[in-house]
């Protein structure tokens, strides 16, 4: 008898909100809706005319200091490390009526979590779709939402059905190089 490995990870799947990310999530959403095309130091995964990973250094970009503190704090308490032990890059990803984003993973580097922040999300505007072995796992894009998850399990995003643009911010957590 031949035996076949689990199919099945139960992949741990974690969420953390960002204090008063009503106040936050207006000021990010105004200042990303000012930035051009080429305010970004880079543009990368270029779909059906979108780049869907937009980059900005951290430094330009004050208003999500917040967010980015909160989601060092979580992935500390999530991956039993200080959270000054662990860096952060992030990206935004803005989906129009019509767009979706392909199954991937964010496991290229030496990352250790993978996270999304949802900064504008209309209802019907597509859930996070992560592949756990042979299931499907849909969670629907919640503003103010911190989800984590291991950064080599697959994950799409279904097509946004809104009719209004949906904004969030992939973010991945490694090791702080040390000095």
């Amino acid at each position: 008898m031949t035996e076949t490995p689990d199919l099945w990870v139960s992949a741990p799947i974690r969420r953390c909100l960002v204090p008063d990310a009503d106040g936050l999530n207006p000021r990010i959403l105004a200042d990303f809706r000012a930035l051009g095309p080429h305010d970004f130091d880079r543009r990368t995964h270029l779909i059906d005319g979108r780049y869907e990973n937009l980059y900005l250094d951290r430094g330009r970009f004050p208003a999500l200091e917040p967010v980015l503190t909160q989601a060092l704090a979580c992935a500390g308490r999530i991956l039993e490390m200080p959270p000054g032990a662990l860096r952060c890059g992030f990206w935004f990803n803005a989906m129009g009526p019509g767009q979706s984003t392909s199954e991937h993973t964010h496991d290229e580097n030496d990352e250790l979590l993978s996270a999304v922040y949802y900064v504008e999300a209309p209802e019907g505007s597509g859930d996070l779709v992560l592949y756990d072995g042979p299931l499907k796992i849909r969670v629907p894009p919640e503003a103010g939402v911190l989800l984590f998850f291991p950064p080599d399990l697959p994950h799409a995003v279904e097509p946004n059905r809104s009719g209004r643009p949906r904004l969030s911010i992939g973010i991945n957590f490694g090791p702080r190089p040390r000095p």
